[in-house]
């Protein structure tokens, strides 16, 4: 699995200013799964979103990050929470040197990977 540093939020029921997160990620070999937060996501074909929630069907936007400020659509609004441990390494990303706090909450966010919950969840499936 690979460690990224990717934007996600939640459309299911916000359509633009759903919670959004900016944190690290790990992804399938095929990157079709991505997992961040205790949450695994599948590719999703959709208009508003790209991804689905593997457990409960809710769909969200993932992407890699814009070189702004702000990594919402421009149709959004609300805090993005940023993990802090990814502050410097988004700020150096995008070329500032300081959060705008009036755009970003920092918050904590732990590293729980659903794989072997989701492995079995698929098996089911089948």
């Amino acid at each position: 699995m690979i460690n990224n540093l990717m934007y996600i939020e939640l459309k299911t029921g916000y359509s633009d200013d759903g919670p959004a997160w900016i944190g690290y990620v790990k992804t399938s070999k095929s990157k079709k799964t991505i997992y961040f937060n205790d949450h695994a996501f599948q590719k999703n074909i959709g208009n508003y979103a790209n991804y689905i929630d593997i457990e409960n069907g809710d769909k969200y936007w993932i992407s890699g990050l814009k070189k702004e400020e702000s990594n919402r659509h421009w149709a959004g609004h609300g805090k993005i929470m940023i993990d802090r441990r990814a502050v410097n390494e988004y700020l150096f990303l995008i070329g500032e040197k300081v959060l705008p706090l009036n755009l970003f909450e920092v918050v904590d966010i732990e590293d729980r990977f659903p794989v072997k919950r989701v492995k079995e969840l698929l098996n089911e499936k089948k």
